[in-house]
């Protein structure tokens, strides 16, 4: 008998925490595909959204703009989308898959090079014999090209193609591009500005006659079923606590 007015006693105690557990909300989860140039940034915005939105859980996901589009088009559940460039952001709202996207940061081209490397200036960058940039698919090859272009018009044909002929692979996001100066398999790249911060490469900055402004969209997805949640991010990545933490990282805030 003693035992058994114990553990109705025990089960008596355990009752108000178990329905406190079962009564707890359930969080709204919102599936944000965003630039892989905005990783760590928007791990920072997630922390910062749901500190002022607790009932939201973020869900973020990572890659190429060109890769995020085409799981948006073939069916992917998304509620919101960050591109590196309008392109991407444009075709789905024209698809009717997106609503009208808003610039939220813009960033800028740097070199990446190995600490000993001879390139010091954008000039000396036919010395190095390996150059690693974007596909021409994802964003940050097309600023490339654009850079490139520039370059040949103001700096001469025999720089232009020089720097051309030195291109020894392509690759389909920033960090892919920096990665091969981190492990030894080329002796420069050219990323975004916000992904040149490594202790395993050294940046060399480009004129700002030739650099190329990269604009970052950001859009709620139309057939996201949680349009509020979508909505409130898409407009949080505009208000000042982001503004500040994407400043942090390199972005820049204000339009050009």
């Amino acid at each position: 008998m003693l035992r058994t007015l114990a553990a109705l006693a025990l089960l008596v105690a355990l009752a108000p925490a178990c329905a406190s557990n079962e009564a707890a909300p359930a969080r709204t989860p919102l599936a944000v595909f965003a630039a892989s140039s905005l990783t760590e940034a928007f791990h920072d915005l997630e922390q910062a959204f749901e500190a002022a939105h607790p009932e939201v859980d973020l869900q973020l996901t990572f890659a190429g703009s060109q890769v995020l589009r085409l799981q948006i088009e073939q069916g992917a559940a998304a509620d919101v989308f960050a591109s590196a460039n309008p392109q991407h952001a444009e075709a789905l709202a024209r698809a009717g898959l997106a609503s009208a996207s808003v610039p939220f940061a813009w960033n800028e081209l740097v070199v990446v090079v190995p600490p000993g490397s001879p390139v010091a200036t954008f000039a000396d960058l036919p010395k190095a014999s390996r150059l690693v940039i974007g596909t021409e698919h994802v964003p940050v090859g097309q600023y490339t090209r654009q850079l490139l272009d520039r370059a040949r018009v103001q700096l001469g044909a025999a720089f232009g193609d020089a720097v051309r002929a030195r291109v020894v692979s392509e690759e389909s996001n920033v960090r892919l591009v920096r990665a091969k100066v981190e492990l030894g398999e080329a002796d420069a790249a050219i990323v975004y500005r916000t992904d040149a911060a490594s202790d395993r490469v050294r940046q060399v900055a480009i004129p700002a006659a030739l650099n190329v402004r990269a604009s970052y969209p950001i859009a709620a997805l139309t057939g996201s079923p949680r349009p509020a949640q979508a909505a409130a991010f898409v407009a949080f990545t505009r208000s000042e606590p982001a503004r500040a933490i994407l400043a942090r990282h390199g972005f820049l805030t204000d339009p050009p």
